[in-house]
């Protein structure tokens, strides 16, 4: 039997979290979520969520993962012998394995774009193209299976090499990539004549739109794009030596995740307004409006490449975390079996994503409550799975964890441990119940 591998740096390990937390809910839904909420007093809701809601309930799942130094379930099993909260672990494992299942359906697109770009097809195409092109992608079964297929092929060949030589050295070359190419975007975006319209959607508020829905929506935003309720923290906190600090990597994923989600922002809606559209265009905002946009800037080609290299490294980052989920608990401790779960599971996982990946063309007929099978497998995770696995992360480690124990994870902090276990007790599994009930509301 192998020794359980660890993280060989504490910036390898927060690059990673971070990561998984920064997928397409930063690049691709923050974004038109904002577009279409109001902008600047979304994000300022947002940004409240994620420091008292996100924040604690990630800084609960790395305190478990870290106390368990095992998988989601065994590490659960380990602080609570004889009781069911290691259910925690394999609802992550389920709903991880059904989120990837339609996640590597839209990373599919994202390299068929990616293809196109590369080849320079994309170029010198109206709007009303760009939306015919959108729709025969997503609409073209063998395209959409084969795309799948290969993001599924990358997703696996990063996870069966380990921690050390897979998931955290594709994060150091794809985090630091991320950011660059965010950086290159925005600062065009920001020289465009106009830009500062875009700016001003984001940062001078209209207070009209400050009501309840707005602020429910920032916190399923802020909720769910820090990637907490699936185990997948405490699965990469488990690989993480006692001696860095929890609290720190806590804030840092999350303050990423903010940054990151405003320099989206800073992309998107300059050149949105300085290009005469509206801000309010939705979930098409990246794959139909973006490259529209970028087709009439110079050099519009050479961005467009970048934007959907930039896409894919947000969504590789994700979907590793999420495939890592099962593996790890599959592999328990018998890491030599490590390539073959890999592989064997990523198989299975791609086989039952088919009916997403055809669920907008030869499938698209309703799978259930009127939805088509991608919406409906979207909608049991985002508005079901993950906040039953996120309450329950809440209320293990706020009421079943003792107080020593869990002061242990976090020493010499007395103030913000008294801060965290009191979010963590009372305020998030408020929210959390909140926003459970209006997804419930809303599938029906």
């Amino acid at each position: 039997m192998q020794k359980r591998e660890q993280w060989t740096s504490k910036l390898g390990f927060i690059l990673a979290a971070a990561g998984s937390a920064i997928g397409l809910g930063a690049i691709w839904k923050f974004p038109y979520e904002t577009g279409a909420n109001g902008g600047s007093v979304f994000i300022l809701l947002f940004i409240i969520s994620t420091l008292a809601i996100g924040l604690p309930i990630l800084l609960a799942e790395f305190v478990i993962g870290r106390r368990g130094q095992a998988d989601a379930v065994s590490g659960l099993k380990k602080q609570a012998p004889g009781k069911p909260w290691f259910l925690i672990g394999w609802s992550g494992l389920i709903f991880s394995f059904v989120i990837l299942s339609f996640y590597s359906v839209v990373g599919g697109w994202i390299l068929s774009y990616l293809g196109r770009s590369l080849l320079f097809q994309l170029s010198n195409l109206g709007d009303a193209d760009f939306a015919e092109l959108f729709g025969g992608i997503i609409g073209n079964p063998l395209e959409v299976i084969l795309a799948q297929a290969a993001f599924m092929l990358l997703t696996i060949w990063i996870v069966q090499g380990g921690i050390k030589g897979g998931i955290e050295r594709a994060s150091k070359i794809m985090m630091p990539g991320l950011l660059i190419f965010l950086v290159i975007l925005m600062v065009r975006s920001l020289t465009l004549d106009g830009a500062m319209e875009g700016v001003k959607f984001m940062f001078v508020p209209d207070w009209s739109f400050f009501n309840f829905k707005t602020a429910l929506i920032a916190l399923g935003q802020a909720f769910f794009s820090l990637s907490v309720g699936v185990a997948g923290m405490m699965t990469y906190a488990s690989y993480l030596s006692k001696s860095e600090n929890l609290s720190r990597s806590a804030v840092s994923v999350a303050g990423l995740n903010i940054l990151i989600s405003i320099m989206a922002g800073l992309i998107i809606f300059p050149a949105v307004f300085a290009l005469g559209y509206t801000p309010d265009q939705g979930p098409g905002l990246v794959f139909i409006i973006l490259p529209a946009i970028f087709d009439q800037l110079f050099m519009g080609g050479l961005l467009m490449i970048i934007f959907f290299v930039l896409m894919l490294f947000a969504t590789l980052t994700s979907s590793i975390s999420m495939l890592e989920i099962g593996v790890s608990i599959i592999v328990k401790n018998k890491f030599d079996r490590r390539v073959r779960v890999a592989w064997l599971y990523g198989l299975v996982i791609f086989l039952f994503g088919i009916p997403s990946a055809l669920s907008f063309g030869i499938m698209s007929e309703p799978f259930m409550f009127g939805y088509t099978f991608f919406d409906f497998m979207d909608i049991l995770t985002s508005r079901i799975g993950l906040p039953i696995g996120a309450l329950f992360t809440a209320l293990f480690a706020g009421y079943v964890l003792k107080k020593h124990e869990a002061e242990t994870e976090l020493p010499g902090q007395t103030v913000w441990f008294q801060v965290w276990r009191a979010l963590v007790r009372y305020v998030a599994p408020v929210a959390i119940i909140v926003v459970f009930i209006q997804g419930i509301i809303s599938i029906f």
